[in-house]
């Protein structure tokens, strides 16, 4: 069974393309200089429509997490770690954190992005311990 694919907008393409690339980008704005996530036509903190994509550090912490022990399909095989991550330009988002124990996670503990090809056109980040 395929898992099930994200189908971009333009507006979250350049978000796609540099995960495709190896790349986390972030929508940074050029007015008030804060990342957001996830993508918007207006900055979430200034109202601004002044947006470019800058690259991500891809370092970050588990803010919180869970560990399904039963897959939602046979797609995914359990248990895995879905995560909420804090990354260090200061936006959160949520991933699978992969080459891990799952009783190993804590909150807290530091991750680096990597990325995990899902089909020919989609690429997603994941994120490991570091």
């Amino acid at each position: 069974m395929q898992r099930p694919l994200p189908t971009p907008s333009p507006l979250e393409q350049p978000y796609f393309d540099g995960c495709r690339e190896g790349e986390l980008r972030l929508q940074t704005c050029n007015h008030c200089h804060r990342a957001q996530f996830y993508p918007r036509v207006l900055c979430s903190h200034c109202g601004h429509d002044d947006l470019t994509w800058q690259p991500a550090s891809g370092r970050g912490v588990i803010a919180s997490f869970t560990v399904a022990r039963r897959a939602v399909s046979q797609a995914f095989e359990a248990p895995y770690v879905i995560a909420l991550i804090d990354l260090e330009e200061g936006v959160r988002l949520m991933s699978h954190v992969v080459d891990v124990d799952p009783e190993a996670v804590t909150v807290g503990l530091p991750v680096t992005v990597a990325f995990e090809v899902w089909s020919e056109d989609v690429t997603l980040p994941v994120f490991k311990p570091h």
